[in-house]
């Protein structure tokens, strides 16, 4: 047997052989996440319920994902789940992992739509869903329109609003395409938000190997002659499709802040506000669509 026994210790000390470039604490967070997962029992069961005996079955999953690991495989994908906003969410390599700043993202569309009655707010480039997601869990009231251009994601999203029981309109749609919002009416949206793509592929070099291996390509990476297509496309649509005084909100590259400001200018928004992350990276942009007011000013 790979292991000494069938103990919590000695999966623990499995863990620690195999992957000597993670701290003890890490590893001990894995198993026990991995444990919780396999047993099915929630966090407070791992801690009263030791000491565990696990079968033969969950020893082999327990080695096969150690190898996963060793492959370099993101862990939220070899757990197939990810906490986000609250939500626990499934996660595979149908979708970007979520960030923390993408966390953060959610919680100012929030506050920024708290007050607000009979909002409509659409997620674009919508990857796992978690921000649709994420404004349903708290804004119960509002419609949320979770939109995808990846059939694998849309997959994905249906599962997570499900597995949250959070009732999401999930729609397949290529923000690239001039007809993509033909079907909705003009000037009826409150809100968008999106986190594109926007890593141009010559930066590919850059990336690490976790990501490049297992994260989708296309959620990731643009052209290098117009790193910024998808935040210009959405926002001319946002100028059409967004009611007077209606949100769009970005998540951003720190480095493209100055260019995604100037293409919202152009468009004519107002009320741009640049926010950092709690890293203090420029990571975040809200911007409002002119109004008839502001437009005879």
């Amino acid at each position: 047997m790979f292991v000494e026994n069938n103990s919590l210790e000695s999966v623990k000390k499995y863990f620690q052989k195999k992957l000597p470039e993670n701290s003890i604490s890490e590893v001990n967070l894995m198993v026990k996440y991995l444990t919780i997962k396999r047993l099915r029992i929630d966090e407070s069961n791992y801690i009263i319920e030791q000491p565990f005996l696990f079968s033969e079955s969950d020893l082999l999953f327990f080695k096969d994902s150690v190898k996963r690991l060793q492959n370099d495989e993101p862990f939220q994908y070899v757990l197939g789940e990810v906490e986000f906003y609250g939500l626990l969410l499934n996660i595979d390599s149908r979708a970007l992992i979520p960030r923390p700043e993408t966390e953060e993202l959610v919680d100012w569309v929030v506050h920024s739509l708290e007050n607000k009655d009979e909002v409509i707010v659409m997620d674009l480039c919508s990857g796992s869903g978690c921000i649709a997601l994420g404004v349903k869990s708290v804004l119960s009231s509002v419609k949320v329109i979770s939109s995808e251009l990846s059939s694998d994601a849309l997959a994905l999203i249906d599962k997570n609003s499900e597995k949250t029981k959070l009732e999401i309109d999930i729609q397949q749609l290529d923000v690239l395409d001039e007809n993509a919002f033909s079907a909705y009416p003009k000037n009826s949206f409150d809100c968008w938000v999106s986190n594109p793509p926007y890593i141009p592929m010559k930066d590919k070099v850059e990336m690490a190997v976790n990501v490049l291996e297992f994260e989708p390509e296309m959620a990731l990476f643009v052209e290098n002659d117009n790193p910024f297509i998808f935040y210009e496309k959405i926002a001319e649509q946002a100028v059409a499709y967004l009611r007077e005084g209606g949100l769009l909100f970005f998540e951003i590259h720190e480095a493209y802040a100055t260019d995604i400001l100037s293409i919202l200018k152009r468009l004519n928004f107002v009320n741009i506000e640049l926010r950092k992350d709690l890293q203090g990276k420029d990571r975040m942009i809200k911007a409002q669509r002119l109004s008839s007011q502001n437009e005879s000013e």
